[in-house]
């Protein structure tokens, strides 16, 4: 199959690396893998678009259940306090800044959020370029072996 990424962040040794039935993968997407299980998740490294557009749609879609009751409980918190502190009056004007200072927390951390859960589930990266990748965007921290 052709490399559709050919020429972006690729030099013709595949640094791109492979996925699933090795189908190309996007430079800023990361393959991580359970050993026990074998259980297999790709996803990508950055800031979250369709969690700042679509929140808390992309947990679902992931079958993410404790990120998505995480997200919950902090929106349904930061939704309480608002409306205590926030005069009725002005509450009207100050909605839409606050659902867009929310949608940017979520879309510039919940990627971070998924990687960190699934490896306390026990998942690694599957790849050294995966790995590469996590550690220079600060998700993985790779275990010092003494």
């Amino acid at each position: 199959m052709q490399d559709p990424f050919k020429g972006f962040n690729d030099d013709d040794n595949n640094n791109n690396g492979n996925g699933p039935q090795g189908l190309p993968l996007p430079p800023n997407y990361a393959t991580v893998v359970n050993p026990e299980t074998g259980n297999l998740r790709i996803a990508k490294v950055g800031f979250s678009w369709t969690m700042f557009l679509f929140h808390p749609f992309p947990t679902i879609f992931r079958a993410d259940w404790y990120n998505l009751l995480c997200i919950v409980g902090v929106e349904l918190a930061l939704q309480m306090l608002f409306n205590m502190f926030v005069p009725g009056d002005q509450r009207v004007a100050a909605t839409g800044s606050v659902e867009l200072g929310i949608a940017l927390l979520w879309g510039a951390i919940y990627n971070m959020m998924y990687y960190k859960h699934l490896f306390n589930l026990g998942f690694v990266p599957a790849d050294d370029r995966s790995r590469d990748l996590l550690t220079r965007a600060h998700y993985w921290k790779p275990k010092s072996t003494d």
